[in-house]
């Protein structure tokens, strides 16, 4: 959520902010028409009410001198009505401010390369040799059907489709990678592991900028005021909501394990096919809680934390700088981490790490304090996918393919896995 302070003192920012982001810059002048009447409804009703105060002051001096106080009673009855009506417009008028501020997306920071669509993103860095084969590679969905350690089918008919259930060891390898993961990133990357719950409320969703805008995205309970989460990015942001924490606990640093929803509301007819784009997935998911100062800092070093996994994994990668076009609703900043997937030639996304500046953190009321006697500061939130399951454990099938239709590991999940490779029939 924007500050409306800010956007009073320096409007044209905002205008510009929002025409980068490729978002409808009017809105900044409806915002200010709204601001203004509740000001000045807000001024006047100030004024009545200190009006009325006096006014009461000389109805009791009257009373007590005996005097006729009947005129300064109607005339205060008068003024209460008024100063009704104009409280009752003063919370509409907030209520309504408060509302189109939900609505309006985070400005890109001047860093943010200008686009016209995600063609324009910045390919940054490329990472690892890509695999070479003697032979048409195989897809992930091919490979693990013939493997036996993934069933399309049987999902489609327990739930419908968009959902896989894993078997043998793809069950182990989709456990086997979580555990890495976070293994990783608290043990090596200094997080603190979190296992959220799955479900949230709408204080929630509105704190970290899914809903109001994005409730098609969720799957909503039937009468509840709870959605599934699409992220544990949800949980773990409010985990200090309407708190203040003292200096010594900033920065901020989760690794939450969780499941995520979504309904792809709009994505009908694409990867419909394999693990790439499912309506249920598991993913380690990084969020930090940091300085305002350290934030973009921060994000240099989460891009690192989430590239490192791939590192380990042996996954060939790039890092992509996202542009003004392609950046999202709450996002200041991003960049995208693709890994490499041979079968269709292509680098897919498995991670996005974004910094929100103060975006989050106002609507979730999340902040610090410097010093015992300072003022509360705003905190600046990010998050990363440290990284998908699924989609990592796609690439590592394609990457890892061999001629005879096994697939070898990672030797950073041997340990974990008990083995070096997944052959058919292996349980």
């Amino acid at each position: 959520m924007l500050d409306i302070r800010a956007v009073r003192q320096d409007p044209q920012v905002y205008r510009e902010g929002l025409k980068r982001k490729h978002a409808d810059a009017k809105v900044i002048d409806e915002l200010l028409q709204i601001d203004e009447s509740w000001r000045q409804s807000l001024a006047e009703v100030e004024r009545l009410k200190s009006l009325r105060n006096k006014a009461s002051e000389n109805i009791a001096a009257k009373k007590k001198n005996k005097e006729d106080a009947s005129g300064d009673i109607d005339e205060m009855r008068q003024v209460s009505a008024k100063i009704k009506e104009l409280d009752e417009a003063v919370r509409r008028f907030d209520e309504k401010q408060k509302e189109l501020l939900y609505t309006i997306p985070n400005l890109p920071h001047e860093s943010v390369p200008n686009g016209e669509s995600e063609d324009d993103n910045v390919p940054l860095q490329y990472w690892g040799e890509l695999p070479k084969f003697a032979y048409t590679p195989k897809a992930h969905w091919d490979l693990a059907q013939e493997l036996g350690i993934v069933d399309f089918e049987r999902a489609v008919k327990i739930t419908g489709s968009r959902f896989v259930l894993y078997k043998g060891l793809g069950a182990k390898l989709e456990r086997a990678l979580a555990s890495f993961m976070l293994d990783f990133q608290v043990e090596q990357r200094g997080y603190t592991e979190m296992f959220p719950a799955f479900i949230a409320n709408e204080e929630s969703l509105v704190g970290t900028g899914n809903l109001p805008k994005f409730g098609e995205d969720m799957f909503k309970l039937e009468g509840l005021p709870y959605y599934l989460i699409p992220t544990a990015e949800v949980p773990l942001t409010n985990y200090y909501r309407d708190e203040i924490l003292d200096a010594d606990q900033v920065p901020v640093k989760f690794a939450g394990y969780s499941a995520s929803f979504r309904s792809e509301a709009g994505s009908a007819g694409k990867d419909t096919r394999g693990l790439i784009r499912l309506h249920q997935f598991q993913k380690v998911e990084l969020v930090k809680l940091v300085r305002p100062e350290d934030s973009y800092t921060e994000l240099e070093t989460l891009v690192e934390d989430c590239a490192a996994v791939l590192k380990a994994l042996e996954i060939p990668y790039r890092v992509i700088e996202i542009c003004t076009a392609d950046l999202g609703f709450k996002e200041s900043k991003k960049y995208d981490l693709e890994l490499w997937m041979p079968a269709s030639e292509t680098y897919r996304e498995v991670s996005s790490c974004s910094n929100f500046e103060d975006f989050q953190a106002r609507r979730a009321n999340l902040r610090f304090r410097r010093e015992e006697t300072s003022k509360p500061e705003f905190l600046h939130t990010l998050n990363g996918s440290g990284l998908a399951v699924g989609r990592t454990l796609a690439a590592i099938l394609e990457n890892g393919q061999q001629p005879d239709g096994s697939v070898k590991l990672p030797q950073a999940l041997v340990p974990y896995m008990g083995t070096d490779v997944i052959e058919k029939g292996q349980f």
